[in-house]
């Protein structure tokens, strides 16, 4: 995440050949370049959404 980012509420996902957006609420890629694999990141937000939400909104200023 970013400081003051864009709505949806997501988080970045970077790898070495490529990076992400992933929708906090569902989890769903909102935009992709290059490549990167996104089951682990994706399997820890599942786990994590509440704490990535609780980040969202102090970075965001919600």
């Amino acid at each position: 995440m970013f400081f003051a980012d864009h709505n949806p509420p997501h988080f970045h996902v970077l790898g070495r050949d490529g990076a992400a957006q992933v929708s906090i609420e569902t989890l769903d890629v909102i935009a992709i370049s290059g490549r990167v694999d996104l089951r682990e990141a994706l399997e820890w937000a599942a786990a994590n959404r509440e704490l990535l939400r609780t980040k969202w909104n102090e970075l965001s200023g919600s």
